[in-house]
């Protein structure tokens, strides 16, 4: 399943490629998410998520498969198991940043993959657990508040979603 995320910040692009890159920053906005350790490649921890009636655990890591500077892309590959089950994620993360007149433009296509309870529930299910973690961090980030206090003092960075 593919999801697709817009939103602008209004920095320079030079600024939002650190912001995005710092793992260690932005994990605290996405709602349950915990960083273990992070070796500047590759992140371990875990990532907690409820929809509706379903709250699931993920262990994991993620790791960069791509950080292209001049091209302002990266792509993340991250893979986790339940904590308590038998159900797997796997997510490429591509980000691309393109400056704009006021800041820059970031684009986020994520391709995901579940196994275990979310995939008994279809891909509706699948798609509003990705939705509901990503929407929270971007939220989180544009609030300026709430567990991003450190990113947005960091980076500088007020988004504005769009989905």
């Amino acid at each position: 399943m593919e999801l697709r995320h817009e939103f602008t910040v209004p920095v320079p692009a030079d600024e939002a490629w650190r912001a995005l890159l710092d793992i260690e920053g932005i994990a605290p906005c996405m709602p349950g998410a915990a960083v273990e350790s992070f070796d500047g490649e590759t992140v371990r921890g875990t990532v907690k998520v409820k929809v509706g009636p379903v709250t699931l655990t993920y262990r994991g890591t993620a790791s960069f498969q791509e950080k292209d500077e001049a091209a302002r892309r990266m792509v993340l590959l991250a893979n986790g198991k339940e904590a308590r089950g038998t159900g797997t994620a796997r997510a490429t993360v591509t980000g691309e940043l393109t400056e704009t007149g006021g800041g820059t433009r970031v684009s986020v296509v994520t391709d995901l993959a579940v196994t275990g309870r979310p995939a008994q529930f279809g891909r509706g299910m699948q798609a509003e657990i990705a939705r509901t973690a990503l929407g929270l961090l971007l939220d989180r980030i544009a609030d300026g508040g709430r567990g991003a206090r450190q990113v947005v003092a960091a980076h500088r960075l007020e988004v504005r979603r769009s989905a």
